[in-house]
């Protein structure tokens, strides 16, 4: 699973001219399932976003994570993230799970959010949706579950 996190002090996603979802301060995650994708890999990707120390502290540091400063959290289904563009210019999208896996993997990541007590907004799976943001920083994180780092072996 692939996601894009954007560090916000508002964010909405409107499809069909109504919002379908909305945030104040908190994280939008534009978030993309790829083909072999796993429960695992949404477990990963749920903790390691709510866990992200991307809000600033008393000191002004990045130090907080979304519970400590009541934030919420966005997430947009983004397949294009899994387009390749390494052949010619329009984009293959090969390397995304079909829409019913993607699905499936898209609503355990937000379950998984809402779990740890955040407050979870969503767009509208496969729909046209528009995007609007602030980005607060701007902080843009990019996070890959491929490339998580494995455990140790004793």
């Amino acid at each position: 699973m692939r996601a894009v996190v954007q560090r916000v002090s508002q964010a909405q996603v409107v499809v069909e001219g109504e919002v379908a979802g909305q945030i104040g301060l908190g994280l939008l995650v534009l978030l993309g399932v790829g083909q072999g994708d796993t429960p695992d890999d949404a477990a990963y990707l749920a903790r390691k976003i709510a866990g992200l120390r991307v809000f600033a502290d008393a000191e002004g540091k990045m130090n907080l994570a979304l519970a400590e400063v009541g934030g919420e959290v966005l997430v947009v289904s983004q397949f294009t993230l899994y387009g390749d563009t390494r052949k010619g210019n329009r984009p293959s999208f090969v390397g995304a799970a079909p829409a019913a896996e993607g699905k499936r993997l898209y609503e355990r990541f937000c379950d998984l959010l809402a779990a740890q007590g955040l407050h979870v907004e969503t767009g509208v799976f496969q729909a046209h949706m528009e995007v609007h943001l602030i980005n607060d920083g701007p902080v843009t994180l990019w996070l890959d579950s491929s490339e998580r780092l494995q455990p140790r072996r004793a």
